[in-house]
């Protein structure tokens, strides 16, 4: 059987995310994983089409990055305080090219992802991020639908 020396579990910070926590958790201690959390930050480059001053764009883009990296701080606390071995990285960019990007350049053995984050209007914009990755990724992916776990 393979071995998963490190998890990536990319999180949206979203209701959604600790629902998932116990599956990366058992994962983890089951395979002594080192586990990766994986926030990415949406870039604005869509905004630079219409009239938006770019250093502004900017300042948002490092405002939003920085307040992630905060409540990643504090969701890693919460959620895996117990696991030492739990490294937290805010990314920016395009979310499903972020992830496989990561996935390669920390030699990433298994992804745990849920297969819905946030809800509504959003979800029908950017589409269904764990679908692409999940067909994109060089590594098993595990999906998890928050929705239906109790």
């Amino acid at each position: 059987m393979k071995e998963f020396k490190k998890i990536l579990f990319p999180v949206d910070l979203s209701e959604s995310s600790p629902k998932i926590v116990p599956f990366v958790t058992i994962m983890a201690q089951k395979f002594d994983s080192e586990i990766h959390l994986l926030f990415v930050a949406r870039v604005f480059d869509y905004f630079s089409g219409i009239y938006v001053p770019h250093p502004s764009i900017n300042k948002f883009e490092a405002e939003i990055v920085e307040g992630a990296e905060k409540r990643l701080d504090e969701f890693t606390e919460e959620n895996f305080k117990n696991l030492p071995d739990t490294k937290a990285t805010v990314a920016s960019g395009d979310i499903s090219e972020e992830i496989l990007k990561y996935i390669q350049s920390k030699g990433i053995d298994l992804l745990v992802m849920g297969t819905h984050g946030r809800k509504g209007l959003e979800k029908v914009v950017f589409g269904s991020v764990a679908e692409r990755v999940a067909k994109a990724s060089p590594v098993p992916v595990l999906l998890v639908n928050p929705y239906k776990v109790s």
